[in-house]
C-alpha cells in the first residue's frame, strides 16, 4: 500500500512532467528506465529510491525540495514553504 508521501511525491513529479510536456516513455529514456516504471512512481506504487529522486529532479530541471512542497503528514507537519525552483516550475 503507498504512503501519502509517497502518493505525494508521484503527483508532483506528474505534474512537472506535464509542465514540460514530457510523456512517460520520454521521461523514462531521459533517466534510463521503462515508461511503466515512470508510471509506478506517478501512482505511488513503487517508492523512489534517494538517488533515482536525485536523478529525476536533474531530468526535470528542479531542485529536490520540488517534491516535498505542500507535503502535510500524519502529524500534522506542513511543508508551506515553497523551494525557489518550485515558484518558478509552476510559472512555466
Amino acid at each position: 500500500m503507498a504512503k501519502e508521501i509517497d502518493l505525494h511525491i508521484g503527483r508532483r513529479l506528474r505534474r512537472r512532467r506535464r509542465v514540460l510536456g514530457l510523456t512517460q516513455q520520454q521521461l523514462g529514456d531521459r533517466l534510463g528506465i521503462r515508461f511503466q516504471q515512470v508510471q509506478k512512481y506517478e501512482c505511488g506504487a513503487n517508492r523512489i529510491s534517494a538517488a533515482r529522486l536525485w536523478y529525476l529532479a536533474k531530468a526535470l530541471e528542479i531542485d529536490l525540495g520540488y517534491f516535498y512542497d505542500g507535503f502535510e503528514d500524519a502529524d500534522g507537519f506542513v511543508d508551506t514553504a515553497p523551494s525557489r525552483a518550485a515558484l518558478q516550475a509552476d510559472q512555466l
